[in-house]
């Protein structure tokens, strides 16, 4: 018999999951060359060659009882401290080896984070549209997570509305920008009006309420946006960050936690991360990722590949009639529904071979969520099907 947690997570799988299993099914049965799947935000452009070369040398050259063994729950010293030196040079921060901890991932880092800083009945606040594991993430040790909705002209988070969410069980606030599901990069007026309101609000209960900041895709940003580092909007600020994006690795798992000393009893906090990296069985992050990225912190993944598939999807889908955010980040175009139910604009996309994510998987109903990390090509062959799903909804002639 199933626990009820693990029932209720059941019941609220990831759509995104969903869909893409269902893509690989349809493909199956007609042709990977004929489905045109924007679900999963899987990288198409690989992994820089260095990042190989970085592989294959550490296989060569170290001592493989080193090279595969157990470290600190934290990580390699010297990883910890290339990723601090490297943070340190592009945001004038001052982090130490000691500021580091290496994780399974972002999702690895948000829960080990979780896992130090919640007790049961916190709250969590989250902007809408948000990742909608943040849920799954925060009822692993039984907080809730309470959404707050954006202004539905820019897609930037209500100020007014986060304000008024705050209550004496808010715990924490995730921000995630660039954004996964809308493409949308938060302004520095919007991220110190944010901190701002922590201060206000951290007096008001006399209490320390974290700002998480999830960074997977804080490298990709197009059309001269700049690169953020949120740590200097708010002192009790916490950066989790993944190489699954900047280095194109979502498969390796493999990412840090940042906590700067201007955070509250900082050291108390890392302690208290370290030991969860342990005791929810992630032990430490995996051994050889930690030495490949720290030899490749330089680099970066292949931003004019998404560019462009940014650009002709955008302009491909507006000249169609379609209504879209336009995207200053990540690699998703946030497209709203031609109907107000999502999930029957959805369901007539498939009729066309098209896959796209409901925008209610991310606490955002009447929009749709298109990943258009794929091939060039095929954003360019899909735009005959996207036609006819215009024609449909009489978006164009």
């Amino acid at each position: 018999m199933l626990s009820k947690k693990i029932q209720t997570a059941l019941a609220g799988s990831s759509a995104i999951r969903a869909m893409f299993i269902e893509g690989k099914e349809l493909a199956a049965k007609i042709g990977e060359e004929n489905v045109f799947d924007f679900s999963l935000g899987n990288p198409a452009t690989p992994a820089p060659e260095a990042l190989n070369d970085a592989v294959k040398a550490l296989l060569d050259e170290t001592d493989p009882l080193v090279l595969h063994g157990y470290m600190s729950n934290s990580g390699y010293e010297d990883v910890r401290a290339a990723i601090a030196k490297n943070l340190n040079k592009r945001f004038q921060t001052d982090f130490g080896a000691e500021n580091i901890v290496m994780t399974v991932g972002a999702a690895g880092g948000l829960n080990i984070v979780f896992k130090a800083i919640l007790d049961p009945g916190d709250e969590v606040i989250v902007f809408a549209p948000f990742f909608g594991e943040y849920k799954s993430y925060a009822a692993n040790f039984d907080a809730f997570i309470v959404p707050v909705a954006p202004n539905y002209e820019t897609f930037q988070p209500d100020l007014t509305a986060f304000e008024a969410a705050i209550t004496s069980r808010t715990k924490a606030v995730i921000v995630n920008t660039p954004n996964n599901p809308t493409g949308v990069v938060y302004s520095p007026e919007t991220m110190q009006g944010i901190g701002e309101i922590l201060s206000k609000k951290e007096k008001e209960y006399n209490k320390e309420i974290y700002l998480i900041s999830d960074e997977p895709y804080r490298e990709l940003v197009y059309d001269g946006a700049k690169e953020d580092f949120l740590t200097k909007y708010y002192h009790n600020t916490i950066v989790g960050y993944s190489f699954s994006k900047s280095l194109s690795l979502p498969g390796e798992r493999i990412g840090y936690i940042a906590v700067p000393n201007e955070v509250t009893d900082a050291k108390e906090l890392l302690a208290g991360i370290e030991v969860a990296n342990r005791i929810l069985g992630f032990v430490n992050a995996p051994s050889l990722m930690q030495k490949a990225v720290a030899h490749c912190i330089e680099e970066t993944t292949n931003l004019d590949f998404y560019d462009k598939n940014r650009k002709v999807l955008y302009e491909g889908l507006t000249k169609l009639g379609f209504t879209c955010i336009k995207p200053q980040g990540a690699f998703y175009l946030w497209l709203k529904s031609p109907v107000e139910n999502e999930e029957e604009f959805v369901a007539t996309a498939k009729k066309y071979n098209l896959l796209l994510v409901k925008g209610s998987a991310f606490g955002c109903s009447g929009y749709v969520r298109l990943a258009y990390c794929v091939a060039n090509e095929k954003i360019v062959r899909s735009l005959d099907a996207f036609e006819k799903l215009a024609k449909e909804y009489k978006l164009c002639e």
